[in-house]
């Protein structure tokens, strides 16, 4: 059925400046970005299918489908959204926009507070940039003596052990940001969280190669689809 054959009261903009945001599905919040479907697929049926789990053809390997949920999608680049029909370049652009938005909320968040005074908001905020990655990627988070995000830089990428991440070049770009503390952070593409024993071998490398230029680490944050794994808070900083 088309929104606009919708009682009143259904009407997913209507329900929301009615009711708030909270009291809409998914799909309802989807629908208002999108705003209008294509003949034969209302928008409230494009949000949905964009919602819906993906598939791979086992022919040619090629992934149809949605994008497994609301994280899924806000994860998608631009070219991975063209595989919905009737997302056309705007629609695509606006959904990309939403992410970049979100993950420049949250650095202005850091960058005004000490980054330990909401910990969920370090999470979500390397959620944004890394989890959705198909290759593991090893970032830092360069704090001031506040412990306020100065910047984030993206280092390395490939597998990481103590040999592929280079403490030199995280110590030039501590001393570049005049760093007084750091966060590390990588993704895991396999979906788990939990820290391996080159992840800990890793941290304390660092976290002795930086002691000499008296700059703290403070956490090595592991982020996965979905889900992110502070190590100080298992003890393993």
């Amino acid at each position: 059925m088309a929104i606009k054959h919708l009682p009143a009261d259904a009407q997913p903009r209507e329900k929301l400046l009615a009711r708030g945001p909270a009291a809409l599905a998914d799909a309802e919040l989807l629908a208002i970005l999108l705003r209008t479907g294509i003949v034969g697929k209302g928008v409230l049926q494009m949000a949905e299918e964009l919602l819906e789990p993906p598939a791979v053809d086992a022919a040619t390997g090629a992934v149809r489908g949605g994008f497994g949920g609301i994280a899924g999608l806000l994860h998608a680049g631009a070219a991975d959204l063209e595989r919905i029909k009737g997302l056309g370049p705007a629609k695509r652009a606006e959904l990309v926009a939403v992410l970049e938005l979100a993950r420049r909320a949250l650095a202005q968040q850091l960058r005004e507070r000490e980054v330990f005074s909401s910990p969920q908001a370090v999470k979500h905020y390397l959620q944004l940039h890394l989890s959705a990655k198909g290759h593991e990627v090893f970032a830092v988070l360069f704090l001031d003596a506040q412990n306020r995000l100065v910047a984030m830089e993206e280092l390395f990428r490939g597998t990481l052990t103590q040999t592929s991440v280079y403490p030199r070049e995280v110590v030039l770009r501590a001393l570049h940001h005049q760093a007084a503390a750091v966060v590390l952070a990588h993704n895991h593409p396999s979906g788990s969280v939990q820290p391996s024993r080159a992840d800990e071998a890793l941290t304390q490398t660092l976290k002795s190669t930086l002691a000499l230029i008296d700059v703290r680490v403070l956490d090595h944050v592991i982020v996965a689809p979905g889900q992110a794994l502070s190590m100080a808070e298992q003890g393993l900083v």
